[in-house]
């Protein structure tokens, strides 16, 4: 079998797609990372925030004032999607939206004071279910699983896959 492990175009010769390494590899992947979402979403829980609700409250923690639309790019969601998280952590006064002062077209995202402290409260749960779920892995087998993932995400961009995100200016 070449390097890239396509299957045989005759029927009866076709490799199944659970005989090839690199397909059982992802599968450990993604099975790996929905059993993540579901570990983190339960530690969520007391906070009383989802995930999609961290995923935005942690982003504008890291670019305070950012645009909804960069919100959105770098989530990889569209604005239906943007259209029904923002309220919800508006009114329970987490976040606020503001115009932008120099383009009323955009909308800038900031943390209220109990957003931030909330935020906190998540991150560190967040970073105690990380090294919790990454303590199986040396540091080297955990440098390199994030390496070969970061130049999977590099690949799937090139190939017009996802958002490039990019940094923005506050």
């Amino acid at each position: 079998m070449n390097k890239t492990q396509a299957p045989s175009a005759s029927p009866e010769a076709q490799v199944l797609p659970w005989e090839l390494p690199r397909f059982r590899n992802w599968i450990a992947v993604a099975r790996a990372h929905s059993l993540w979402e579901k570990v983190f979403t339960e530690a969520l829980a007391p906070l009383d925030i989802q995930l999609a609700h961290y995923d935005v409250l942690a982003n504008i923690f890291h670019v305070p004032g950012l645009s909804q639309q960069a919100l959105a790019e770098k989530l990889l969601v569209g604005r239906s999607a943007m259209s029904m998280l923002l309220p919800v952590l508006e009114k329970r006064g987490l976040i606020e939206r503001r115009n932008d002062e120099t383009d009323r077209r955009l909308r800038r995202l900031w943390l209220t004071s109990a957003g931030e402290a909330l935020t906190r409260k998540a991150m560190a749960v967040h970073v105690a279910e990380i090294e919790a779920m990454m303590q199986v892995l040396s540091d080297e087998e955990c440098n390199a699983a994030g390496e070969a993932m970061r130049r999977v995400g590099k690949a799937l961009e090139a190939r017009g896959g996802a958002a490039t995100s990019r940094p923005e200016k506050p």
